[in-house]
């Protein structure tokens, strides 16, 4: 797998969006934290438009996205939304001068999308806090702080508490993931999940739970959860446990990958939460589940 260059002071970072409407605000707040870092922030050119829920026609969508993959003085992408309408796109993104000259890709939620596609071509990507975090959070956030030090070169290693639902056990992969509700729309595709030497990192948001259970069970019919290495099972925002699915959300998945002996951590602080670890998709990694610690490091 391809890691992109570490940015350095000077460097330019393209802000588009290729889903939802974004607000101006958030993103005035997010071109001041990236030159406080020392880059040069270009916005797309489409960035503030509006056609209905999505940030400019499919075709200024596609321009902007285009562009900023292809402009070679471009040397990170970053989006400003999530929301939906990437996947309308995603048949007309050309790679071609982007596997050329790779760069960073960095957001989540809707941007699983690109994430999926960059995948199959080998380059790694940022499932990373987008403008709402970070002007909300501000730069000296951890999950924001993390993300520069990224972007700027060094690997990230991480520790969190244990899970009365975790599974202890050690494994190493690439790390592969982001929006179950995303990724489950791109099963059967040309973007579906690649799993060998996979650790899958799961989140999602405002879902029911007999839906996450039913996409779940999509994973595990079509042969995914039983040829993963490892499994992160992130935050679900918004969406409230069933009494009448019997068990939680959390539950139901543990019930689903019983059988397997991979590691599995529950409650991992990434999605559509205050506190987004950034994680590098396509990384190698090393995972240990054990009894009152989980430790994720990128190697």
């Amino acid at each position: 797998m391809f890691y992109p260059n570490a940015l350095r002071p000077g460097d330019r970072i393209s802000i588009i969006a290729p889903s939802g409407v974004v607000e101006p605000g958030y993103v005035e707040k997010t071109r001041k934290i990236f030159e406080n870092w020392g880059l040069q922030v270009i916005l797309g050119e489409h960035l503030f438009k509006k056609y209905g829920r999505f940030a400019g026609t499919a075709s200024e969508r596609l321009h902007d996205l285009q562009n900023s993959l292809d402009d070679p003085d471009i040397q990170a992408v970053f989006f400003a939304r999530g929301g939906y309408g990437t996947v309308d796109i995603l048949d007309r993104i050309s790679l071609d001068k982007f596997k050329q000259n790779p760069k960073w890709l960095i957001g989540f939620s809707d941007i699983t999308i690109l994430h999926s596609l960059i995948s199959g071509a080998g380059i790694c990507s940022l499932h990373a806090p987008m403008s709402a975090h970070l002007a909300e959070e501000g730069e000296n956030e951890l999950s924001a702080l993390y993300l520069k030090k990224i972007l700027f070169g060094e690997k990230p290693e991480y520790r969190i508490g244990d899970h009365d639902l975790n599974r202890n056990g050690s494994c190493s992969g690439y790390i592969r993931g982001g929006n179950l509700s995303i990724l489950s729309g791109l099963r059967g595709t040309p973007y579906d999940l690649l799993t060998e030497n996979t650790i899958l990192f799961l989140e999602d948001i405002d879902e029911q739970a007999y839906h996450i259970d039913r996409m779940m069970q999509n994973l595990k019919l079509g042969g995914i959860l039983e040829k993963i290495s490892g499994l992160i099972i992130g935050r679900f925002s918004g969406c409230h446990d069933d009494p009448q699915m019997n068990c939680t959300i959390y539950e139901s998945i543990f019930h689903l990958v019983e059988r397997y002996d991979y590691p599995v951590c529950f409650d991992f602080p990434v999605g559509h939460v205050n506190t987004n670890y950034p994680l590098i998709e396509n990384g190698k990694a090393q995972l240990n589940v054990e009894n009152s610690n989980v430790y994720l490091k990128f190697i």
